[in-house]
């Protein structure tokens, strides 16, 4: 089903905008834990090697006083962030495309550079999260938005720092030294409401330790940028969850906190990683939720 149109969204003082960075591929069954591939590649269709096509969709709040960016997707700079090697080894391992859209180009979609960004709010900083939030500069690694603050989550920074078995090849140092060398980085310590206009924050750690779902809101309407704890609109059903997850049971009932926000107000929720929409709507489905609507929000 070909998402609806939506034009002109707006919460609070922000037009809604979405940020495409650019198309990669992760294993499907990876992506979908113990959900058997018969009921996935419906939705999700893997190519020959079972990858599924995979977004790294940032979201742009863009107000005359503010220009908060939520995530940077994979970034670019593969040569000279993770060594010629591993560059090349690493786009071809995900099946990184840079032909298309990216950070910057989407940016400037909306009329803006990286000077213009004032406020960068990181979900987690494994790779396809924070890969953006860094550039290359004469050589050296420095943060993309220059005039930006830079948000993330304590117990995720110290994850990044030092991290576990499981995660090692998912945090990349060369995505948040820099942010602290150049003290853009403000380190937060649980959940905020209001960090900063109609913005606000919620933890989860089923996924990854730390990790910030933001929550845009007004009087009239709510949208969730879901990061990795709802990825794509398939992982709205609240036990499909990736074998990627920390915790798959304490995932779930982070999912299901989530998702019930939406009987109480107009909610979409904000996929990060649908290549097939933006975002969605949901409804209880006896004692689960599925789509109700999904949306393509148009410039």
């Amino acid at each position: 089903m070909n998402p609806t149109a939506i034009k002109n969204l707006k919460i609070g003082p922000y037009e809604v905008l979405p940020v495409p960075t650019g198309l990669f591929g992760l294993d499907g069954g990876a992506m979908f834990g113990t959900v058997p591939k018969v009921l996935w590649q419906k939705s999700n269709p893997p190519d020959e090697q079972n990858k599924i096509l995979m977004e790294a969709r940032a979201l742009l709040l863009k107000s005359p006083q503010r220009n908060i960016l939520i995530d940077t997707g994979n970034g670019s700079d593969f040569i000279l962030k993770y060594g010629e090697k591993l560059g090349s080894k690493f786009k071809e391992m995900y099946n990184v495309d840079d032909s298309g859209p990216s950070l910057i180009k989407s940016l400037k979609q909306h009329g803006l550079n990286p000077e213009d960004i004032t406020d960068v709010i990181l979900t987690h900083l494994h790779f396809d999260h924070a890969g953006g939030a860094t550039t290359e500069s004469h050589g050296q690694l420095v943060p993309t938005f220059p005039k930006a603050k830079y948000y993330i989550q304590k117990q995720n920074l110290e994850t990044a720092i030092k991290p576990n078995r499981r995660e090692r090849a998912s945090y990349y140092k060369a995505n948040f030294e820099p942010l602290i060398q150049h003290q853009v980085l403000e380190i937060l310590d649980g959940e905020k409401n209001n960090l900063l206009p109609h913005v606000s924050l919620k933890i989860s750690h089923g996924h990854t330790i730390g990790h910030q779902n933001v929550i845009i809101e007004d009087d009239q309407a709510r949208l969730i940028y879901c990061g990795d704890v709802i990825p794509t609109s398939s992982h709205v059903r609240l036990a499909w969850v990736m074998g990627y997850d920390l915790n798959p049971l304490q995932i779930i009932e982070e999912k299901e906190q989530l998702l019930k926000l939406s009987q109480n107000k107009k909610t979409y929720y904000y996929f990060e990683h649908d290549p097939y929409c933006d975002m969605a709507t949901v409804e209880i489905e006896k004692e689960d939720f599925k789509v109700q609507e999904r949306f393509q929000i148009q410039l």
